[in-house]
Parts: structure tokens; C-alpha cells; sequence
């Protein structure tokens, strides 16, 4: 199965939104019974997300977090066979990741979470790291998405790696309107190693989709250096300048690895 790339936010209390969100272009779609939707439409959200999930459409569940009345009852719900996973929010400890028994995207969004990284990442049934850039920033009191969260960003980038788990997940840019905007925030969360982003509109899912894979212009490089290497029989060689030896083939592997048809 190929590693996702955008994850769209649908609202749980927003049922007639559901199938639009699953025909957006988004690889996977995170129904939200948490955040998007207000504390007295909560139960009615988590209904909602029961009687539309199916195997036919898989969907991703953000519950509401381990320490509020409707955790334990949200998880009841994930057990159905169309939930592919559960997304935690503010996570931060390994207990409750292990009561779920789901596939879990534990969203890095506290201090105490991102103090606790390495033991989450390798807790059972941890899928991928996703971090809540916005709720981070609340709760340490930072005021900036550059430069201030780099340390942070690069941090759940090496722990993903050292606990064998998928490149994380960037969080949401909060402009839809903007393609520029989108296309800067996942520009950036691509350099520095991170593999998908969250969305919160479906107008953001194609810049995204097309950010976190490879150019055009890289994918002919990358099947030229393919070409080269395996008419050199695996010597290093020459390839308009360039040295081509093993990394470098590696990396075009991979980018070939990345390409997905239009």
C-alpha cells in the first residue's frame, strides 16, 4: 500500500460532506470527531461517522483525546471494519495508545508529547507521527510556523526514522484560498523530510498531492541515472558532469518509487 500523502480533515457533524471528502483526491480522510466540530455536537458527530463508515470507503477517525468523556466511547466505534486507523489527538502517553487496538497516528500537539516522541513512535501499532503545529505552538508559546518549529519538526523527522515508521505528518496550513500559501508550507515540510500533510479543505489536497512527489524534470533524472547505472553494470560513472555511484542511484530510485501517474 503506497504511503499517504494528504490527509483531509472532514467535520463528524458535517455527514453530507463525507463523500465529497472521499472523492477529493485526498489519499486518506480523517472523519474529525474532536476539534472541527463544537463540544454539544460531539456525540451526534461520532453517530454520524458510524453509519457512514464502510469497507468500500476507508476513513481514518480523530477521536477526542484519552483524558475527555468521549474517548472511551469514540474508540468503541473504531473497532467497525471501515475504520482504517484512529488519529489521537494530544497524544502523550503509551497506555492509551495501547488501549486502542487500531492502527494510531498519534498527533504530536503538547509539550509533554513531544517530550514522550520516542516512547510513542515505537508503542504498539503506531502507524505514522503527525504533528499539530498549531496546538504545539499554543501550548509552549511560540508565535511563528518557520523557523521557530524547526527544531521541532526536524526531531519527529529523526525519531519516525530511528522507530522504522513512514516519514511524518506535517500539520494544516490554515488558509485554503491561497495555493501559494499550501504550496510553501509543503514545499518546506518536504525538505526537511516529512512525507504528507494534513488538510483542512478539499482545495488544498492536488497542491499537496503534487508537492510531496517529484517534479517532472526530477523524474527524468531519475530514470536517465537508472538507465546509466545499469548500462555501467554498477560502477560509478559519469552523467552529464555528475558523479553517479550508489547513493545517487539510491536517490533515483526512490524518486521513481515516489512517482505516481497523473
Amino acid at each position: 500500500m503506497t504511503t499517504p500523502r494528504s490527509y483531509l480533515f472532514v467535520p463528524g457533524n458535517r455527514p453530507e460532506r463525507f463523500a465529497k471528502a472521499f472523492s477529493s483526491g485526498a489519499d486518506a480522510v480523517i472523519i474529525d470527531l474532536e476539534d472541527a466540530v463544537p463540544p454539544g455536537e460531539r456525540l451526534a458527530a461520532r453517530t454520524n461517522a458510524a453509519a457512514w463508515v464502510s469497507p468500500e470507503h476507508p476513513v481514518l477517525i480523530r477521536v477526542n483525546g484519552a483524558g475527555t468523556e468521549w474517548f472511551r466511547d469514540d474508540i468503541a466505534i473504531c473497532t467497525a471494519p471501515g475504520v482504517a486507523g484512529v488519529v489521537l489527538p494530544k497524544a502523550e502517553r503509551v497506555e492509551d495508545i495501547r488501549s486502542i487496538g487500531k492502527p494510531v497516528l498519534p498527533i504530536i500537539e503538547t509539550a509533554r508529547g513531544f517530550w514522550n516522541v520516542s516512547a510513542l513512535a515505537h508503542a504498539p501499532n503506531v502507524q505514522r507521527l503527525i504533528f499539530g503545529s498549531i496546538d504545539f505552538q499554543l501550548d509552549l508559546g511560540i508565535n511563528g510556523e518557520g523557523e521557530e518549529l524547526l527544531y521541532f519538526r526536524s526531531q519527529l523527522v529523526l525519531v519516525s526514522r530511528i522507530a522504522g515508521l513512514p516519514a511524518p505528518v506535517d500539520g494544516i496550513t490554515t488558509v485554503f484560498d491561497r495555493p501559494d500559501a499550501v504550496r510553501a508550507d509543503t514545499q518546506r515540510a518536504r525538505r526537511l523530510g516529512f512525507g504528507g500533510k494534513l488538510c483542512i479543505h478539499p482545495k488544498q489536497v492536488s497542491t499537496v498531492n503534487e508537492c510531496f512527489g517529484p517534479a517532472p524534470e526530477e523524474v527524468t533524472w531519475a530514470r536517465r541515472v537508472v538507465e546509466a547505472s545499469a548500462g555501467a553494470g554498477g560502477a560509478a560513472i559519469s552523467l552529464d558532469g555528475e558523479m553517479i555511484d550508489r547513493p545517487v542511484l539510491a536517490r533515483a530510485l526512490e524518486l521513481l518509487k515516489q512517482f505516481r501517474e497523473p
